[in-house]
């Protein structure tokens, strides 16, 4: 088959028939926004195995390198409740000797990836 205008102008009209289709805002369980631990690791494909997760309150206390690397989980209630396994790396640091339960995955907003310093407690460090 060609690619002729044709065939383009056709497959916007299917991109626009699917949007349609879709609601306005994502359900909580797509959003990228930052979550109860639940959550944020079962909005991944893997349930979150292999993630790394933090609690936001890290990143405005100005702990570096601070994070939960995900090893196992387990989700009720569509994703919002369950349990989740991990190894701690605090400061840059592993403390876990072997992988532990995840606690406060309700009480704390959590977020994937490692805490973001602001500026100017990079430049205190230093």
């Amino acid at each position: 088959m060609l690619w002729t205008p044709v065939c383009r102008s056709a497959q916007a009209n299917v991109t626009q028939s699917l949007q349609n289709l879709l609601p306005k805002s994502l359900p909580p369980s797509l959003a990228k926004r930052p979550g109860n631990l639940y959550e944020v690791l079962s909005r991944t494909p893997t349930g979150g195995v292999g993630n790394r997760v933090y609690q936001l309150r890290w990143e405005s206390k100005g702990i570096p390198d601070s994070y939960w690397e995900v090893t196992r989980t387990k989700f009720k209630c569509e994703g919002r409740h369950g349990k989740a396994w991990g190894v701690l790396y605090w400061k840059g640091r592993r403390v876990s000797e072997i992988e532990e339960r995840i606690r406060g995955g309700l009480k704390y907003t959590w977020a994937e990836g490692r805490p973001r310093l602001p500026e100017a407690n990079k430049n205190v460090r230093a």
